[in-house]
């Protein structure tokens, strides 16, 4: 046995060291998004499981337990329930703008109820997370050893929508926290395709094709433009959010009021509850009674303390008191194409997007050019059998060595000689070399194409707007607008304690040290009975 080796060394620098380690990973591999596909790792091993399973948007649905199994025991060597949770989240509408997962059974509502057991639910990807991984198989993107060896997983996918911004991010790493709200797809191409056009664009133009977050929720951002303008600009601020509300008149006058949007990643069922408890503590008396008479939509319903109330003023006691105005806040902190973390303005993560798929369109390009390099070397090939038909079958029929005498007898590569010895002898119709001839001048006319494409900087960029351009036209019916904007109401909420009404009240301190209140004035001797034995010690009215 050798000796064991001693090495002297300060505890606080072996601390320092692991837990420095420990925090780089948690950042890099757990809690920060990366800005050219806005996936985690879980995210981005659960749509390429999902992939390789055919969970494609127009296939059948497969048992959620299966995905997660599969991505538990090929990519992802962590709890099943983690990763049940982050694909629960990704198919819930009221959680993303745009769901990368199609589940069908119970996936958890906006009153916070949690998804049914996996093996109940089942599951398959949508046409937003299909554009995340398309052309993933023309080399796009680089690929990594799972954590067995056994397999390879994406690095990052090619993502052909900014789904950073789109859907958002959310995280706590060690030392720094992420936290980007949904935005609106259509805005963001618009400002994407505008940078294309002018790469040295102002902040101020670029922030001015997004108006602010576009929340699943809906709701009613109340920021100023500049306000707006100031956090994108610095990658760092909140969103003022209320609730969509209106007056829903009733019979003799009455009315209600009816809210049918609240902020985002506020629980229903506990808002609820908080402002049924204020009504109860007197908090808000201007109100009555509040009911949840939700369906499929979000309706709940407030009665006014009476019809004279302004409900221009109750609902400012309740955006001030409750949650039906909340903080949406942003910190555009991700990883770049280096992974190395970092709070970016709005511009800069359009432009890191970007960069990506231009990166995406040279390899995508190129790996395609080498397919027709070898498919013309092929072809060639086939169109020499047809120029010297005769001697060819000769050499087939008689030669004990066939390949190395076309080789020889034509100048074929290796390749080529395969070829002619693999065609079938229906393949020798004069029809067939006449779709040769026609395949070959597609071919060298894609080849040119393509080739102008990584040469030419500004066919590059057109390449791109084009692409993005059909992208938009194919969401357009899915790319609405939910979040609107509004000017806050300059309404100055008067003192609660003004609308609280005085009533006689009457408290009694017996012998035994009990104490007990009543409503009104009372008379003590007839009204009012004590335990046996018991008497009236003192009395104070009010």
């Amino acid at each position: 046995m050798e000796d064991l080796k001693i090495i002297n060394r300060l505890f606080s620098e072996e601390i320092a060291e692991r837990y420095l380690s420990y925090a780089l990973s948690t950042i890099t591999s757990r809690s920060l998004p990366d800005v050219r596909d806005g996936l985690k790792p879980v995210h981005r091993r659960l749509i390429y499981a999902m992939r390789q399973l055919k969970l494609n948007p127009n296939s059948n649905f497969k048992k959620s337990a299966r995905v997660v199994g599969d991505v538990m025991g090929k990519f992802h060597p962590h709890g099943d329930a983690a990763i049940y949770d982050a694909m629960v989240r990704m198919a819930q509408e009221f959680s993303l703008k745009y769901p990368l997962v199609d589940g069908q059974g119970n996936f958890g509502n906006i009153d916070g109820d949690n998804a049914a057991a996996m093996r109940y639910t089942e599951a398959k990807l949508t046409e937003f997370a299909e554009l995340l991984i398309k052309d993933i198989d023309s080399n796009t993107v680089d690929f990594k050893e799972t954590y067995d060896g056994e397999d390879n997983e994406p690095v990052v996918l090619p993502s052909a929508i900014p789904n950073l911004l789109a859907n958002g991010s959310h995280g706590i790493a060690v030392g720094m926290a992420t936290s980007i709200p949904p935005h609106n797809l259509s805005e963001l191409f618009d400002a994407c395709l505008h940078l294309l056009k002018f790469p040295d664009a102002t902040d101020k133009k670029i922030i001015s094709f997004i108006k602010g977050p576009d929340l699943p929720t809906g709701g009613i951002i109340i920021e100023s433009e500049d306000s707006i303008y100031q956090t994108y600009k610095s990658g760092k601020g909140s969103f003022r959010v209320r609730s969509k509300w209106n007056v829903e008149n009733l019979k003799n006058g009455k009315w209600q009021i009816i809210i049918s949007e609240i902020p985002y990643q506020i629980i229903k069922s506990k808002l609820i509850e908080k402002i049924d408890n204020l009504v109860e503590d007197k908090k808000i008396p201007l109100m009555s009674e509040i009911l949840d008479e939700s369906a499929e939509n979000i309706r709940i319903v407030i009665e006014p303390k009476n019809r004279d109330v302004s409900p221009e003023l109750l609902m400012e006691n309740l955006f001030k008191l409750t949650d039906l105005e909340a903080k949406v806040h942003l910190n555009l902190n991700y990883l770049d194409k280096k992974n190395i973390p970092g709070v970016r303005s709005l511009k800069i993560a359009l432009i890191d997007w970007l960069e990506h798929r231009k990166e995406i369109l040279e390899r995508k390009s190129n790996f395609r050019l080498n397919k027709i390099t070898d498919r013309l070397e092929v072809i060639d090939g086939q169109i020499i059998v047809y120029l010297n038909l005769d001697r060819v079958i000769e050499i087939i029929r008689q030669e004990d060595d066939p390949k190395e005498v076309l080789i020889k007898e034509f100048k074929l590569s290796e390749i080529q000689s395969n070829s002619i010895l693999d065609m079938r002898l229906r393949s020798l119709r004069k029809l067939e070399e006449i779709e040769l001839k026609k395949e070959k001048n597609n071919l060298l006319s894609e080849q040119e194409t393509l080739s102008k494409i990584l040469s030419d900087e500004s066919v590059k960029k057109n390449v791109l707007i084009d692409e993005i351009k059909e992208i938009k036209n194919s969401l357009k019916n899915k790319m609405n607008r939910k979040t609107t904007f509004e000017a806050a109401p300059k309404i100055e909420i008067p003192d609660v304690n003004e609308y609280i009404e005085e009533e006689p009240i009457t408290i009694i301190l017996s012998s035994q040290n009990w104490i007990r209140s009543q409503k009104g004035h009372i008379e003590l001797k007839s009204e009012f009975k004590l335990r046996e034995g018991d008497t009236i010690k003192k009395s104070y009215s009010r």
